[in-house]
């Protein structure tokens, strides 16, 4: 998605939120000067003044003098978490006196007294799921794994809309669990499937379902998603591309 502003990457505002990070029991990082910033378009990250982490919980690990930071290793007690927290310096042209901490280094992030999974919220965007009766057909390799026509669909902010299937739509006997698990700010905790089209061939992780998705979202839960990108997807009869991965 691309913010209401002209420079999406790179762009730094104040988050009015006490945002805390929790690292080996400690919080490490509690404050109410968090920023936001777009390293890219698609979603925000956390990042602080440098005072906000106190230096007992940082052990330099690697200069780099090209301007892309230094690296440190985040320490809390006997835990560490070897080059998690990147420092720029105040020549940095964009996150001068800033720092960063990998946002899967902490134990846990919270928003206030919420915990956030994944990546900031972006203020930008909202997410909307709604009832559908369209058609929604989903081939892998020409063999067909879905056929619904009570789809959910999930609008996102500037990505593709995707379509929340019930399970007993689709082929189960194809559906094969994965270890996968991902997380999102907005829906939750995924879980995947790979497709085992044959028993030569299984294409592995292009399904994803929610058993217990955010409040926000919980209509998609138990329901499945199927990757567009990678699969022949047909909406009211028409196929649709899967370069755009969007409905027609």
């Amino acid at each position: 998605m691309a913010p209401p502003f002209t420079d999406a990457q790179g762009h730094i505002e104040d988050s009015p939120k006490r945002i805390r990070v929790l690292f080996g029991g400690t919080f490490v990082v509690d404050t109410l000067k968090a920023k936001l910033v777009w390293e890219h378009r698609y979603y925000p990250t956390y990042f602080f003044p440098q005072s906000e982490l106190a230096p007992e919980h940082m052990r330099l690990a690697a200069a780099h003098p090209d301007g892309d930071g230094d690296k440190y290793d985040l320490t809390a007690g006997p835990h560490t978490r070897a080059g998690a927290v990147t420092v720029y310096g105040t020549s940095h042209p964009r996150f001068g006196g800033l720092l960063k901490i990998e946002a899967g280094a902490a134990d846990a992030w919270f928003e206030e007294d919420e915990e956030i999974f994944g990546h900031p919220k972006d203020p930008y965007k909202r997410v909307d799921v709604l009832c559908s009766s369209r058609h929604v057909r989903v081939e892998v390799d020409g063999v067909e794994v879905a056929n619904s026509r009570a789809p959910r669909l999930l609008f996102e902010t500037g990505l593709p809309v995707r379509s929340y299937l019930p399970k007993t739509d689709c082929r189960l006997d194809l559906l094969v669990p994965s270890d996968l698990v991902t997380a999102c700010p907005y829906k939750g905790q995924a879980q995947y499937y790979h497709v085992q089209v044959s028993p030569e061939k299984r294409v592995e992780n292009i399904v994803w379902w929610y058993r217990n998705p955010n409040l926000e979202c919980a209509a998609i839960g138990g329901l499945v998603a199927f990757y567009d990108e990678k699969v022949d997807v047909w909406v009211d009869g028409v196929k649709q591309a899967r370069a755009q991965s969007k409905f027609s």
